[in-house]
């Protein structure tokens, strides 16, 4: 997704963040983004993952499977305008919710 697309910094795919596995993340702003299917709806395990990844200072971007295959410039819109939004090693977000981007 972040390949063909030039947004100034540089994302990590699949990478291990503590005990947990995260799509794609930027080191540089703190910045997560997860795609997510069905199963990941109210997920007890997701909200806690999320939480522990929040304390740790990272903003978590979520988006749908579907938002990403049918809506790619939406999505990459929404990270751009979040990057642009967050000065490089931005200081922590605990307690913030991931940003809801699409209903």
């Amino acid at each position: 997704m972040f390949r063909n697309k030039n947004l100034g910094v540089k994302f990590r795919r699949q990478t291990v963040i503590g005990k947990f596995i995260v799509d794609f993340v930027c080191f540089e702003n703190k910045l997560i983004v997860e795609i997510d299917g069905g199963q990941h709806a109210q997920s007890e395990y997701d909200s806690a993952r999320d939480q522990w990844l929040r304390e740790q200072g990272f903003k978590i971007l979520r988006f749908w499977n579907h938002d990403v295959l049918g809506k790619r410039d939406g999505v990459l819109q929404k990270i751009v305008e979040h990057l642009k939004s967050t000065p490089s090693l931005a200081l922590p977000t605990r307690g913030r919710e991931p940003v809801k981007l699409f209903d």
